[in-house]
């Protein structure tokens, strides 16, 4: 009787859960080695998070979920009924909703794309466009700043490895925004879902690693210390006209579009009419959170080990990289343009910040921008772009939805 159950406890343990129905790894039959590999990273992500303060409130959800999903018998992200975008040969027809993992719930967000444009809606009310108004051109960074869509999507369907559907999910990571390319992945190429999304958000992440370098290597230490001058102020009139106009117009020529930034206009409206304030609040700081506590974790949860370390998989991470450095290029060669049309009245590293990564890339652009000239204050001029970005990343899947959708 005491071995039977002592035989029945160590059977349902994670240490014995490694060794079922593994892959022949190491010449251990039923070793699942990829778990104990996303949890080392999971820990890496958490690292980074916690103590080089990268991006914590996004990093630390994503690198948590990446941790609950790979521990051996949890079963935190199984979905027993199909329900919920779970494998279709895993169904149990005798199963109910309820009996589906915890994750696995918080994922139905992500796969009905409801989590990505209540994101928006914080983004909204959180986003100030007044540096946008107040110095139009800087949508044109925004623009060159989604390049990395257009020469990742080229690169992927070149491989012969995807499809244009696919390729075009994959460029969608060049824009440098989570919710964009969840919206759009889970229209064209669902099955790309979990790979894209951590692509996406870990580079957003990783901003002030992966863009300094570029900034060093496509400016010259004059055009770094370029002072801009202080823009104009922009009036209310103008601020409760723009999201409103903007959706008009953007969702007449691209009507696919309009969940995300029909969501994000929503929400900047709350934030500039100034009759909602408690919505506003609402929006940019409860919700927003709880949104993104979910988000985070369920995005983190789409990397189960067996199923995210493969060859496919890592060739969609390497192919964002591509998209991100050469949105982050874009960005840059148009600013560095600008500078000389100008005469030397704009700074090139705004346009690192026309991808759309809010604030963080402004931040960046903000703080290299002061490394090499003291006291110089990029931050309004960076947001203008930024906020730029956030607009071209959304048309840009509005674009790709339209042709492959």
């Amino acid at each position: 009787m005491i071995a039977d159950i002592l035989r029945t406890f160590l059977g349902s343990t994670g240490f014995a859960k490694l060794f079922e129905g593994g892959d022949g790894v190491f010449g251990l039959a039923h070793f699942h080695w990829q778990n104990l590999v996303m949890i080392l990273l999971s820990f890496v992500l958490l690292y980074f998070a916690i103590f080089k303060n990268c991006e914590p409130l996004l990093l630390v959800p994503i690198a948590f979920g990446v941790l609950l999903v790979n521990l051996p018998g949890a079963e935190l992200f199984n979905d027993p009924t199909g329900m919920f975008g779970g494998p279709k040969d895993a169904i149990d027809p005798s199963a109910h909703w309820y009996e589906t993992g915890l994750l696995r719930l918080f994922y139905g967000g992500v796969k009905s794309s409801f989590f990505p444009c209540l994101i928006f809606l914080g983004i909204g009310a959180m986003t100030d466009f007044g540096p946008l108004l107040a110095n139009p051109s800087s949508l044109l960074l925004g623009a060159a700043a989604q390049l990395g869509i257009s020469v990742a999507f080229v690169i992927a369907k070149a491989s012969g490895v995807f499809s244009a559907a696919e390729a075009a999910a994959i460029g969608i990571i060049g824009g440098a925004d989570g919710p964009t390319a969840i919206y759009l992945t889970g229209k064209i190429a669902e099955h790309l879902l979990p790979p894209i999304t951590i692509a996406a958000y870990s580079y957003m992440a990783l901003i002030p690693f992966i863009q300094p370098p570029l900034m060093k290597l496509l400016t010259t230490q004059k055009e770094r210390q370029v002072v801009m001058k202080q823009t104009r102020q922009v009036s209310k009139k103008e601020r409760i006209l723009f999201p409103a106009i903007v959706l008009v117009l953007t969702v007449f020529v691209l009507p696919d579009v309009a969940p995300l930034l029909g969501m994000l206009m929503f929400g900047n409206l709350l934030k500039e009419c100034g009759v909602t304030n408690r919505l506003s609040d609402t929006a940019q700081n409860n919700l927003m959170n709880i949104v993104t506590i979910m988000l985070g974790v369920s995005v983190g949860a789409t990397a189960s080990g067996v199923d995210f370390l493969k060859p496919r998989t890592l060739l969609i991470i390497g192919l964002g990289l591509v998209a991100f450095s050469f949105s982050t290029m874009g960005g840059l060669l148009l600013g560095k343009l600008m500078y000389i049309v100008t005469k030397g009245r704009v700074n090139p590293l705004i346009g690192s910040a026309g991808v759309s990564a809010v604030p963080m890339a402004a931040r960046v652009s903000q703080r290299e921008g002061a490394k090499y000239r003291p006291g110089n204050f990029l931050l309004m001029h960076a947001m203008g772009p930024n906020v730029a970005g956030v607009i071209g990343s959304a048309v840009m899947a509005g674009f790709l939805l339209s042709v492959f959708g």
